[in-house]
């Protein structure tokens, strides 16, 4: 077992990028004991406070964890589950879910997360394509199972008893009614521990299979981009049936023997600053949606924050919440980007060693252990300040997680090379003399107008700086003089109202503050901004209206 040492230099973090690498690619790696039994041998260590929107609260220490995940294995193990094994997990957050987990990995199965927000349809093509044949839910979800077959449930039972529910196992009956599972299966660092499916707006989701050694990234962000120390209080709000929420809201903090924050309650600004002050949070991640719903509140200045980091991942950051932030939270906020078949590549670091200078508007460099490139369209590297697709040099980027997508070598295709030599995002980017990487947009957002490309995320981020505006999403119209027009659709502050007078003020703003050819000449006032689960804006259905 290695042990860390902040990084001075670049170099010096692409030494500790190699040791995670040959610690966790292994052949003989023991997933559960990495993140939980060595932190059970520290009496008290607690692996995770919880508590629900209704007063509801629970404490679990790692020794509780590694207990009851062991007698909820040697469960799992009764019903046939072993290695490489898939076992769907629909649950919210909630102690059920982290236990469930670390069950399967002591069995060295393959955990599939289910986002709580699908419907049965979602649920359904995803459990039928990990062939995963036992689903652990609750009662909420249970009703999203019906008419799947071949499906073994095991329902957890409520937060304050142990009332069975349905003619299934009981999650906490099978925990008492089995002994702990006494030795955990070692698996190497090219077995899967995770399947998790991207969300499939523009058809079916797909399948990213995520290996042990992926560790190695996750470990690296948590302790360069997040800077996240032994005496850091740490809250990843996002939710852990997605990305970003499993991998550094679970996994990454579990693997640094933090102690996970599960509130489980809709999204509040008051109620997320409360928890915030209550738990002494110094290190705060978070979409940035999370971020425009405390801005957009209205709230005064909070006092009693002992926040020291704060970041933003999931979408673009406007340069507008980065300075509000530093008004707001007084720390600044730092973004940093990536995608569910790579975790995070391109941040701005927190850690001593690494941290530069923010850009404003930008996600960035690129994070030790990745190397990025922006190609045109002939896929050539093009030079500093050219726009073009943004990728990653695969034998420069040892963290890079992504192999395939699972059971579709054609989908893969669109991703890596026939050369395998890039790992194409999709997104559109450029970068600067000194590395720095600036977001345009989604492949298939960049609007064509009248010959320019437009990136919506710099009219939207002109549109956010307007003092009544909270939101704003861009999408290219079909226009038969420019090819397309730029579109805009507003979500105002409280108390604001649309109308014709302030559509206009708002073109005007974006014209005289961005550009003159990429002002919005269309603007649809919205009550909400049409969202996946996660909080990414669907632009797509935008499109579809217009």
């Amino acid at each position: 077992m290695t042990t860390y040492h902040s990084p001075t230099d670049p170099s010096q973090a692409l030494k500790q990028v190699q040791n995670w690498l040959e610690q966790y690619g292994g052949t003989e790696v023991d997933v559960a004991e990495l993140l939980c039994d060595r932190w059970a041998r520290e009496p008290g260590r607690k692996a995770l406070n919880y508590e629900n929107g209704f007063g509801y609260h629970e404490g679990l220490s790692y020794r509780d964890l590694e207990e009851r995940s062991r007698r909820f294995a040697a469960a799992l193990r009764q019903m046939g589950v072993g290695q490489g094994d898939r076992v769907a997990i629909l649950l919210p957050k909630r102690p059920a879910l982290l236990i469930a987990a670390i069950a399967l990995w002591r069995l060295g199965a393959v955990y599939v997360p289910l986002f709580t927000a699908f419907g049965p349809d979602a649920v359904r093509v995803r459990i039928e394509d990990a062939r995963a044949r036992i689903v652990i839910t609750d009662a909420a979800n249970d009703p999203k199972l019906a008419g799947i077959g071949g499906i073994h449930v095991i329902r957890v039972e409520s937060d304050s008893d142990e009332e069975e529910l349905g003619p299934d196992q009981g999650f906490h009956a099978s925990i008492a009614a089995h002994d702990p599972l006494t030795e955990n299966v070692r698996i190497s660092g090219e077995d899967l521990m995770i399947l998790l499916y991207t969300s499939g707006t523009t058809g079916q989701p797909k399948g990213v299979p995520i290996r042990v050694k992926a560790l190695a990234a996750f470990e690296a962000y948590m302790r360069f981009a997040l800077d996240v120390r032994d005496d850091d209080v740490f809250w990843n709000m996002a939710d852990p049936g997605w990305a970003y929420g499993l991998y550094y809201g679970i996994v990454g903090p579990l693997l640094l023997g933090k102690t996970l924050l599960f509130y489980r309650a809709p999204f509040q600004a008051e109620k997320a600053l409360d928890v915030m002050r209550r738990y002494g949070v110094t290190n705060f991640a978070a979409a940035p949606t999370a971020y425009r719903v405390m801005r957009s509140a209205g709230l005064p200045r909070p006092e009693g924050l002992q926040l020291r980091v704060a970041s933003s991942a999931g979408e673009p950051l406007n340069p507008e919440l980065f300075r509000w932030a530093k008004e707001f939270l007084d720390v600044p906020l730092f973004d940093h980007w990536g995608q569910t078949e790579l975790g995070m590549a391109i941040v701005n670091h927190h850690a001593d060693g690494l941290r530069r200078e923010v850009k404003p508007g930008s996600m960035g460099q690129t994070m030790p252990g990745f190397r990025a490139a922006v190609l045109d369209e002939q896929g050539r590297e093009v030079s500093p300040g050219v726009e073009g697709e943004l990728a990653l040099v695969l034998a420069d980027s040892p963290l890079c997680i992504f192999s395939e997508y699972y059971q579709a070598p054609d989908r893969t295709l669109e991703r890596i090379d026939e050369q395998g030599q890039y790992y194409r995002t999709g997104d559109t980017a450029s970068y600067d003399e000194d590395g720095y990487y600036f977001f345009s947009g989604r492949g298939d957002d960049i609007i064509l107008s009248a010959g320019y490309r437009i990136g919506p995320f710099e009219v939207e981020s002109a549109l956010v700086s307007h003092p009544d505006v909270a939101e704003a999403a861009v999408v290219g119209k079909p226009d038969e003089l420019r090819g397309e027009l730029v579109k805009a659709y507003v979500v105002l502050k409280d108390g604001k109202s649309g109308n014709d007078d302030l559509a206009d003020e708002l073109s005007s703003y974006v014209k005289t503050k961005l550009a003159a050819h990429a002002y919005p000449r269309e603007i649809v006032f919205m009550e909400a901004l049409p969202k996946t689960p996660s909080g990414k804006v669907q632009r797509f259905l935008l499109r579809a209206e217009s």
